[in-house]
């Protein structure tokens, strides 16, 4: 894809903002998508899902060309790319996690540690898709269950390992560092757009919907709203009433408006 003469680079994160938190689907977000065709938008999908997830993904919605924020920033999958990653970043990501001392490791319940069927139970995903699900590279969600102070004592511990954690729309994801704002910087230095769009709906999309020109707050009923951003009370970030891709396609379609792209 050229880098010359890009309007507009758009940002999504997908779960419960480009698609439904519970169908998966984006159907709602069709005429928005159509439009960012139109007018020569490039779209990064930026998600906690793995490459083989999003190629699947991408591959659906038409956007192949464009390449695409894997396990919650700490991967890139290439435009066009077949997804297949290097696993070894993962694996030493899942033994020191595993040497962590028991009292916290029992708590957290990765989907390292679960059969696809307890992936597919837990996020809600056919089998199939909670298999590619499974299949990852460079970070590892989820669920704990222990108190406030132990989550507290696990996280210290795993930061005394180089490991960091993000809050998502479900699962608490742990990776070697890098943030979706992170591939982002890389993304927008490569494309130079003249313009910024991302939307997302969780607190591990804030530093992304703040470097962007324009940021949107995807409504997700499922969880508490994000807190109050310092860019909102300037109009640079907004919100969204709709959740989902219906707030995802109203959020978009009205910004082409602002720019002047539609």
């Amino acid at each position: 894809m050229s880098v010359s003469g890009l309007s507009l680079l758009v940002f999504s994160d997908l779960d419960g903002t480009l698609i439904d938190h519970h169908s998966y689907s984006a159907a709602p977000a069709a005429p928005a998508l159509a439009q960012l065709k139109a007018c020569g938008a490039g779209l990064i999908m930026a998600s906690s899902k793995t490459a083989p997830e999003i190629a699947v993904i991408r591959q659906a919605l038409g956007w192949d060309d464009w390449p695409a924020i894997v396990e919650n920033g700490a991967g890139l999958l290439p435009a066009g790319d077949s997804a297949a990653q290097d696993q070894t970043q993962y694996h030493r990501l899942r033994e020191k996690l595993d040497r962590l001392p028991k009292d916290l490791r029992q708590h957290f319940r990765g989907f390292g540690d679960m059969t696809v069927d307890d992936v597919a139970v837990a996020t809600g995903l056919p089998h199939q898709s909670a298999s590619l699900a499974k299949d990852r590279a460079y970070s590892e969600p989820g669920e704990w269950t222990g108190t406030d102070s132990q989550r507290q004592r696990f996280l210290t511990q795993l930061a005394k390992e180089g490991i960091s954690a993000r809050e998502g729309g479900r699962f608490l994801t742990l990776s070697f560092g890098k943030s979706k704002a992170d591939q982002m910087a890389s993304l927008i230095a490569h494309y130079r757009p003249t313009h910024t769009i991302a939307l997302g709906d969780a607190p591990n999309d804030i530093e992304m919907l703040e470097a962007a020109d324009h940021g949107v707050i995807i409504a997700n009923p499922h969880r508490a709203p994000l807190r109050p951003l310092a860019s909102e009370a300037a109009g640079r970030i907004t919100r969204t009433t709709d959740a989902g891709p219906e707030g995802w396609n109203i959020a978009i379609l009205g910004l082409l408006q602002t720019l002047k792209l539609a």
